[in-house]
């Protein structure tokens, strides 16, 4: 990862645009009543530091880059953190009563298997989710002069070993592992997110910057202040716009 991003802010960002859904799946999951909880692929631990810390219950987090569990100790010192790959979960069956993962399996190198993995250490009657799996290849860029950017920074994603289109195949994945499918849709076609993000402005130097990290290999500097100054000018005059179809899954093991 660049170490010009500030990664801890991207992934708070990101939290922030699946907060609504993320509140409805871990109500529909009994957040409430689950003693223990997992996620896959924490990064700083953005998503684990807004759970509640409550007596009874214990959070789990577990990334396969060790300066990112660093941060996320920093973040939740309550969490129980773990540096091991996803594909291999370093837990015995059944321990975890909900188990989710967030922006997780477009990075990973089988999403079935991680998956699999997922479903093993959760409990029988328990549930797993994948609450933002995007599917770039539906990427949407406004005004038009954004668009090539928006295109290369697609394709760089997919250079660097993302899955551009895992949201299109999350369902089917889930039915693959053999979780019980309770729930899978687009997040921009329910009412408590709206992936049409109209960028607040304190957002928008950090989105410049991750934009700006996945394409500097593929443009001059001198396209690259064109691009960011046609950013300017678009967020000046209200017409910078992202539609990243987002996909969530949540099922029952």
């Amino acid at each position: 990862m660049n170490k010009d991003v500030d990664w801890h802010a991207r992934f708070s960002q990101q939290a922030g645009w699946t907060r609504d859904l993320r509140q409805y799946l871990f109500k529909k999951a009994g957040l409430a009543m689950a003693s223990r909880i997992l996620e896959v692929g924490c990064g700083t631990g953005a998503i684990l530091a807004d759970i509640p810390n409550r007596a009874g219950s214990q959070v789990y987090g577990l990334d396969i880059d060790p300066g990112m569990i660093q941060q996320a100790a920093r973040n939740v010192p309550q969490a129980v953190l773990t540096v091991a790959d996803a594909h291999n979960l370093p837990y015995p069956n059944e321990t975890f009563e909900i188990s989710f993962c967030h922006y997780l399996l477009l990075w990973v190198a089988s999403p079935l298997k991680v998956l699999q993995e997922m479903k093993r250490v959760t409990r029988t009657g328990g549930v797993l989710m994948a609450m933002a799996e995007p599917d770039y290849s539906q990427r949407m860029d406004e005004p038009e002069s954004m668009q090539e950017a928006g295109r290369l920074q697609t394709a760089s994603l997919q250079e660097q070993g993302a899955d551009v289109s895992m949201g299109a195949k999350l369902g089917d994945l889930f039915r693959k592992a053999g979780i019980d499918l309770v729930e899978s849709g687009w997040m921009e076609n329910r009412k408590e997110v709206k992936q049409l993000i109209e960028r607040l402005e304190e957002e928008h130097d950090l989105e410049w910057q991750v934009l700006e990290s996945d394409i500097r290999g593929y443009i001059t500097r001198e396209q690259m202040e064109i691009f960011h100054q046609m950013d300017m000018e678009a967020r000046r005059k209200g017409t910078r716009k992202i539609q990243i179809p987002t996909a969530f899954a949540w099922g029952k093991v």
